[in-house]
């Protein structure tokens, strides 16, 4: 049976490892965070971001990089989008050279803008690397809740070999082989999940909702577009179907923590609250350069980035954003 390295003890890395122990697999879990794997290990559930779901199976906690690594088949990064270049860098000496390894964190890259794929090429072989993404809350995934997600590689025979290790009665994998376009989508997707989660503390309806997520999909489908991706992606299991469960979901962490900025809470002291990390908040500031340097028109990610930046209230964003000059839907869609 397959040896699985989690590389991260987080909410979805943790929900992952559950499927895959389920079928057998060996897993080891390694975290920078010592006290948080003893923790784990001693109560067999990852009660700090997890809770409720028992890890059942054959689970390995270790203490180094080098014991997660070193017979692992498969390898999951499993942390946030910021510390996934320092990850891949400490793990890369010890990853097996017929290892296929996936990195689940959906954010871009701050300064360099770069997608996880293009940080992790820098230190490791793409026809080795598969991206997975799609609508897949953790406190779902760790119950069982039935689930559907894509993957994408360089190489196909990488991403059916993940396919096929994840894909169960529960968790359905397709592939698809527009990685760019899915990277995009589950980062840009964070940003609007903040948006949603303001405008949803703010006391607005769902007309507004609504209204927010279409001109807000547009505008991502055009970025990712001019970006080389391609517009279905966007329309597809990486794109609207995780928008949808992202921007609607009290499960999701970006939704919490645009709730509460919008109910009036200062943006650290939200993020704060939520403790965990909120892709979404680091993103908008990536997508705002993206825009600028781009020149494709994106008002209402640039109303979420100047509401948590503080530049903007949430009534004036509205305001600016319900007052835009009248024009034809398709020059907005």
């Amino acid at each position: 049976m397959n040896t699985v390295a989690f590389i991260g003890g987080g909410s979805f890395g943790t929900a992952l490892s559950t499927v895959l122990a389920g079928k057998g697999c060996r897993i080891n879990i390694y975290d920078i965070d010592q006290d948080h794997l003893a923790r784990m290990e001693a109560d067999m559930e990852n009660k700090d971001y997890l809770p409720g779901v028992k890890l059942e199976g054959d689970y390995h906690f270790c203490r180094t990089n080098e014991d997660a690594l070193k017979d692992a088949d498969f390898v999951v990064f499993a942390l946030p989008a910021q510390h996934v270049r320092s990850a891949i860098k400490a793990a890369v000496p010890f990853i097996r050279e017929d290892a296929v390894i996936t990195c689940i964190s959906k954010g871009l890259e701050q300064k360099t803008h770069k997608r996880m794929s293009e940080v992790i090429g820098e230190y490791f072989d793409l026809d080795r690397y598969v991206c997975i993404s799609g609508p897949s809350h953790a406190e779902e995934v760790g119950i069982g809740v039935p689930t559907v997600v894509a993957m994408s590689s360089r190489k196909e025979s990488s991403a059916m070999a993940m396919a096929e290790l994840f894909s169960t009665n529960k968790f359905r994998v397709y592939l698809n082989d527009d990685m760019k376009g899915m990277e995009l989508a589950a980062s840009l997707k964070n940003v609007l999940a903040v948006g949603s989660g303001i405008a949803n503390g703010a006391g607005y309806g769902d007309n507004t909702l609504a209204a927010m997520l279409t001109i807000g999909c547009a505008e991502a489908t055009s970025l990712g577009v001019v970006l080389g991706a391609r517009p279905s992606t966007f329309f597809g299991l990486a794109g609207i179907g995780d928008m949808i469960v992202t921007c609607t979901s009290i499960h999701s962490r970006n939704f919490r923590c645009g709730r509460l900025i919008g109910q009036g809470y200062k943006p650290e002291d939200a993020i704060r609250e939520i403790g965990m990390v909120s892709e979404g908040m680091y993103t908008a500031e990536v997508v705002k350069e993206l825009s600028e340097s781009t020149g494709v028109d994106m008002p209402i990610f640039m109303a979420i980035y100047d509401v948590i930046n503080g530049n903007i209230t949430v009534q004036e964003a509205m305001d600016d954003l319900m007052c835009r000059p009248i024009g034809h839907e398709a020059d907005y869609l």
